[in-house]
C-alpha cells in the first residue's frame, strides 16, 4: 500500500471516532476515505462495519447502567435485529460492485438528508415510562432499520433512534442505550457475514481503528471548541461530495 493512503486512512479513521464522538456520522468518512484509496464499494462499505464496530461497543458498555434494567427485555428487538442484519448484508453480498456501485449515489444522499434531520427525529423525553419493546409496528419498524444497517450502515444510528422514538417508551438515554446495544448487535452479524464472504480489506482496517479510537478520544477536546453545528455541517459536506463523486463516476 503507497504511504500516501495508509496516511490518508488512519487519518480518516481518526476524523471518523472525533466526528462519532461528537455528532455521529463517521461512517460517510471510513467509507469515503476507502472509495477515494481505490477499494471497491462492497469492500469499502463492508469494512467500514469493522472500523465502526469498537466505537459500537464502546457506545454501548457507556450505557450499561441504563441497558441492565432492561437487556432482557430487548431480547425480542435484538433478535429482530440480527435477523434484519443478516439480511441485508446477504443482499449486499447478493450485489455485484457496479450494481452496487449505482446505488451507492442515492444511499448516501438519503444517508445524508437523515442525517441532516437528525437533531429533529430525536425522540421527546418520556421519562416516566421504562423503556419497553415488543410491539408489532416496533419490531417491523426495528426490523426494516437493521436491513439496511447491514446492507448499508451509513445514518442507521439516526434511524433507529428515530424509529425507537416513535414505537418504543422510555426517555432519551433509555432510547439511546438500547439504539446503541442494537447496533452492536447488527454490525456484529453483518461483519460474521462479510467476513465469511470474504469482502473485508484487513490491511486498512487495521490502519483505520487505531485512528478512529484517538480520534474518539480527542473528541471529547474536540467537543469543547468546535461547535456540534459545524462538525454535523463538516458530515453533511462530506457526504453530499461523495453522493455526486458516484454520481459522477457512473
Amino acid at each position: 500500500m503507497p504511504i500516501l493512503d495508509a496516511v490518508l486512512l488512519f487519518l480518516a479513521g481518526f476524523l471518523s471516532g472525533a466526528v462519532n464522538a461528537v455528532a455521529g456520522g463517521g461512517t460517510f468518512i471510513t467509507f469515503g476515505a476507502m472509495t477515494l484509496a481505490g477499494l471497491p464499494p462492497i469492500v469499502a462499505n463492508a469494512t467500514s462495519s469493522v472500523t465502526q464496530f469498537p466505537g459500537y461497543i464502546t457506545s454501548t458498555l457507556a450505557y450499561w447502567h441504563d441497558i441492565k434494567h432492561f437487556w432482557r427485555g430487548a431480547l425480542l428487538l435484538s433478535l429482530i435485529s440480527a435477523l434484519g442484519a443478516l439480511s441485508g448484508a446477504l443482499i449486499l453480498l447478493s450485489l455485484d460492485n457496479p450494481s452496487f456501485r449505482a446505488l451507492v449515489p442515492w444511499l448516501l444522499l438519503a444517508a445524508t438528508a437523515l442525517f441532516a434531520a437528525g437533531p429533529w427525529l430525536k425522540p421527546a423525553p418520556k421519562p416516566e415510562h421504562e423503556a419497553a419493546v415488543g410491539s408489532l409496528v416496533g419490531s417491523l419498524a426495528q426490523f426494516a432499520t437493521a436491513v439496511y444497517g447491514g446492507f448499508f450502515g451509513a445514518g442507521m444510528g439516526v434511524m433507529m433512534l428515530a424509529t425507537l422514538g416513535l414505537t418504543q417508551s422510555g426517555d432519551y438515554h433509555r432510547l439511546n442505550a438500547l439504539k446503541n446495544m442494537l447496533a452492536v448487535v447488527i454490525a456484529a452479524v453483518a461483519i460474521l457475514v462479510f467476513v465469511s464472504g470474504g469482502v473485508i480489506a484487513w490491511l486498512q482496517a487495521i490502519i483505520m481503528i487505531p485512528g478512529g479510537a484517538l480520534g474518539g478520544y480527542a473528541g471529547v477536546w474536540i467537543a469543547r471548541r468546535v461547535p456540534q453545528n459545524a462538525v454535523r455541517g463538516f458530515v453533511i459536506a462530506v457526504g453530499l461530495f461523495l453522493a455526486f463523486y458516484y454520481f459522477d463516476k457512473g
